[in-house]
Formats: structure tokens, C-alpha cells, sequence
């Protein structure tokens, strides 16, 4: 989720053989209390499948928990400025109760990479101990790459994606933690970052989107046959990006999105090869936001350019974030809202998960248990049982598509500015929520799967390159998928 002011709905197609999911879904857990395990846990990789986890000792292991950030440290929250190591340890054990067993973490440039060249030896030391104790209880960490919830350094305040000197600084950051760290099995995977997303009109795009036209074209004329205008309407050397607005079919719209996936696929390509050079045996990834799956877009500058199938060759597994904004902000009014939202997430998943590798649902989650003060308060109040059995019916939805989910956060937060106030398994007293009581439910069950084959083949095929340049191409398919997917929603139901 990224960190914002308010919470307002802003922001290839491949038939895929789609997997069932293998084994329990239960914790791998040792049995160590201690400070330090009595044994490191085993290491996860992906399944010989390519769609599910194995741990060394042959257990199916299914990554199931939650994004982890403390309340009463801010918004943005500052874990790491204000670790406080006994807290961590009985969130830990908290976490170990309800069948948790895998945490993904935010990790930051104020506490970890204020340099360009080193890491801060104070944030080490503190991830040590974060590391440690999630050993001891038998809980997997997956780190994000930095990002700024703790401040960002002047170096870093540009474009942090198609800007070389900060990728650069990306590549130490990786190539210091990966070998620091190398060998150690608690964690789980790296994020390279929370939710990326090329931007549209930067100093540094607009430089390499020539370059690129210019080893694309070679000169105006074949650009401007290309794209149907004629040569004296091409700014050679200083084209300008086109117009951030709907354009269906337009050859130089679609370019420039082209032209952005490239970006996004060498960012990937850079730091990911860092971490696999200072550690051959980690796993990589990248917490995709919802955007980059344009079955819905706010804009279609607001596609994030992160294409799965594109990304995919760089990354070990598959991540993917999402909350539901069908058709805005989602507040539980009816069953055909409701459905329209797992008909949405399903599109999402069931687009990441064409590229066979295995996906984890990595944020997830809704609100429950009273009233968000966001958007001057105008969301209606909901239950714990209603975000219950949101969030339950989300993980179902998607089982045979994902093979991992994490909830957005373990408490409530209510000094978070979005819906993270409410999103939490524990209230912010520390209180089961009915939401904590359905997860450790599903910790200690086989998933059913709900969409089966039969179902998906008769589900609508996105025409990606067309929803790119089109924000209606994606309208219309979600409105046939919803259409698909309420029959056989509304039996379960």
C-alpha cells in the first residue's frame, strides 16, 4: 500500500494452465522460545511445479501472514527509528498463535542507506535483532527494498526508476545486504520495492525515451510513418512523451508504454542481478501495485509499466498487491459489489499468475470494526465480520492462482491517513479481531478451490496492449468477468 493523504479511488493476455494448491495451508514452525532458534529454518524455494513452495526438507510450505508495522510510531510508520525489540519479540509470539508464518518488512533509507556507498550500521544491528527473533518463533522475514517512510535522502528525491545515479546506489544497497545476509534461510525473499511505478514525464525518461525512439527508428520519417503523423510533426532528439489521456489504437501512445515497461524491466534486471551475484541462493521479487494489471486503471499514466509477462524472466516469483475499487471505494453495500471485487482481484491474480511462476498476494485486505476518518468520514462504519469475510473470500477466490497471501498489517492503525486505520487482525489494544480468528481458521485447513478449470476457461482474455492506450478495453472486461464470476459466486454465497 503506498503511503498517501487520502484514500480516494485515484490510482497479453495468456491462457494460463492454472495450479492447485499443494498441501495445508499450516506454518512450518520449530518449536524454538528462545532468543536464538535451536535450529535455522529450513530454506523455501519454489516447487519443481513452478507454481507452489518446498522448503529443504521437502514440506510444502505456503508463505501466510502479514505486512508488519507497529502502531503509536506515526504515519509514515517509523518501526525501525523506534524499534523497540520486546515489543517485536511478543508481536512475534502473537503472530505464531495465529498460524503466521511468513512477515513481509519495510525497509527504509533513514535507517538504512542514508549514503550512496554503505549501509548504516545502526539499521543493521536493528534488523539483526528483527531477524533473530523472527527465527526463534519459527517465522519467515521478507525484506522490501528501501523506500520512505522514514525520509529520503537528497539523492534519492529524483526519479528513482530511470534515474542511473540512484539504480546505481540500488545496486550497493543489494549487492551489501545480500551479502550480508547470505545464507540466511529466515528470509524468505527480497522486494526490491513496495508498489513501483514508472513515472510519465521525468528529465531522465524524456532523455531516454529518445534514445530509444532513436534505436527503435533510426530517423523521424520511419517514426512518423510508425505512428501515422507526418515527419515535421516529430521533435527528433527532444520528442516530448505524448498526452497522459485515453488514446485507443494510437501507435505513440502505445510506444511510450512501451517504452516504459522498458524501463521498468531494466531496473528490475539491474538489481536483481546485484542480489543473485552477492548470493546466488536468494529469491527476488517485486511488490507489484494493482496498476500494473490494466483491467482497471484511474489514468493511463497510472499504469505502473511492471508487465508480468515481461518481468517475469527477472524474478524468482511473482508478487502483486490489491484492494478493492471496482467501482470506487469498496463499503460492503451488496452482494453484486462485493462479487464485483472478487471478479476484479480474480482478473488481477489470474494476470500475474499467466507467467507460471508461483504468486504471492502480497497486500490484501479491508477494513472492519468501526469507522474510518478518511475522506472526511463519508465511509460507512463496518463489522469485524464483515472485513472477515471479505478477507476470507479473497484468499478462496484466488486459491489455485496464488500460493501465498499477507494481510496489510498486524494492528489497527489508527493514525494511518488510508484505510490502513482499520485493516489490522488485532484492534490497535491488541484484541483479536474476528478477522485474526478466520485466519488462524485457514492456517489449519485445505483450501477449496472455488474457480476451477471449467470456470476459467470461459472467463474473458485481456487485450493488454489495447487496455494500455484504452481505460474502456479494461472497463469492459471486468464488467464480462463480473458477469462470468456472479454465477458462480452468488452459489457459494
Amino acid at each position: 500500500m503506498r503511503i498517501r493523504h487520502n484514500q480516494q479511488y485515484t490510482r497479453h493476455a495468456l491462457k494460463a494452465s492454472l495450479f492447485y494448491l499443494l498441501g495445508m495451508i499450516s506454518a512450518f514452525l520449530p518449536s524454538s522460545e528462545g532468543a536464538e532458534p535451536a535450529a535455522p529454518l529450513p530454506r523455501v524455494r519454489p516447487a519443481p511445479d513452478g507454481r507452489s513452495w518446498i522448503t529443504a526438507q521437502n514440506q510444502p510450505f505456503i508463505p501466510l501472514g502479514i505486512n508488519y508495522f507497529r502502531p503509536g510510531t506515526g504515519w509514515a510508520p517509523q518501526l525501525w527509528k523506534q524499534f523497540d525489540a520486546t515489543a517485536v519479540r511478543q508481536d512475534f509470539a502473537r503472530m505464531k498463535e495465529l498460524g503466521i508464518n511468513c512477515v513481509r518488512v519495510f525497509l527504509t533509507y533513514g535507517s538504512f542507506f542514508t549514503q550512496t556507498n554503505s549501509l548504516e550500521s545502526a539499521g543493521l544491528d536493528k534488523l539483526d535483532q528483527f531477524l533473530n527473533i523472527a527465527e526463534a518463533h519459527g517465522i519467515y522475514v521478507h525484506p522490501t527494498g528501501p523506500d520512505h517512510w522514514e525520509g529520503l535522502p537528497e539523492w534519492a528525491r529524483g526519479d528513482r526508476i530511470a534515474d542511473d545515479k540512484v539504480l546505481t546506489a540500488l545496486e550497493t544497497f543489494w549487492t551489501l545486504l545480500a551479502r550480508r545476509y547470505q545464507g540466511r534461510a529466515v528470509i524468505f525473499a527480497y522486494d526490491l520495492l513496495n508498489e513501483p511505478a514508472v513515472g510519465w514525464d521525468t528529465p531522465a525518461l524524456r532523455s531516454k525515451w529518445n534514445s530509444w525512439l532513436i534505436e527503435k527508428y533510426g530517423s523521424p520519417t520511419n517514426a512518423a510513418k510508425a505512428w501515422r503523423i507526418s515527419p515535421e510533426a516529430i521533435q527528433w532528439n527532444n520528442q516530448p512523451p505524448p498526452a497522459a489521456k485515453d488514446a485507443p489504437g494510437n501507435p505513440q501512445l502505445l510506444d511510450y508504454q512501451h517504452f516504459r515497461e522498458q524501463m521498468a524491466d531494466d531496473w528490475t534486471r539491474r538489481q536483481s542481478a546485484a542480489i543473485k551475484k552477492a548470493d546466488p541462493q536468494a529469491l527476488v521479487t517485486v511488490g507489484f501495485i494493482q496498476w500494473s494489471i490494466p483491467s482497471l486503471l484511474p489514468g493511463v499514466s497510472q499504469y505502473a509499466a511492471f508487465r508480468p509477462s515481461r518481468q517475469a524472466r527477472y524474478l524468482d516469483f511473482m508478487e502483486v498487491h490489491f484492494y478493492p475499487f471496482n467501482n470506487g471505494f469498496f463499503e460492503y453495500q451488496n452482494e453484486n459489489e462485493t462479487i464485483g471485487n472478487l471478479a476484479y482481484l480474480h482478473s488481477v491474480v489470474r494476470e500475474t499468475a499467466s507467467v507460471g511462476k508461483p504468486v504471492v498476494l502480497a497486500e490484501f485486505g479491508w477494513y472492519g470494526g468501526g469507522k474510518l476518518t478518511i475522506n472526511q468520514g463519508k465511509h460507512p462504519a463496518a463489522t469485524e465480520i464483515q472485513q472477515a469475510n471479505w478477507c476470507v473470500k479473497a484468499i478462496e477466490v484466488t486459491s489455485g492462482l496464488a500460493s501465498g497471501w499477507l494481510n496489510w498489517g498486524l494492528y489497527d492503525h489508527p493514525e494511518a491517513k488510508d484505510v490502513t486505520q482499520l485493516t489490522g487482525l488485532l484492534t490497535v489494544q491488541g484484541k483479536n479481531k474476528a478477522w485474526a480468528d478466520s485466519f488462524k481458521q485457514l492456517s489449519q485447513k485445505t483450501m477449496p478451490i472455488l474457480i476451477t478449470q471449467d470456470i476459467l476457461s470461459k472467463l474473458p482474455i485481456l487485450d493488454w496492449d489495447a487496455a494500455i492506450t484504452d481505460r474502456q478495453v479494461g472497463n469492459r472486461f471486468r464488467q464480462q468477468y463480473h458477469e462470468i464470476m456472479r454465477s458462480v459466486l452468488s452459489q457459494e454465497r
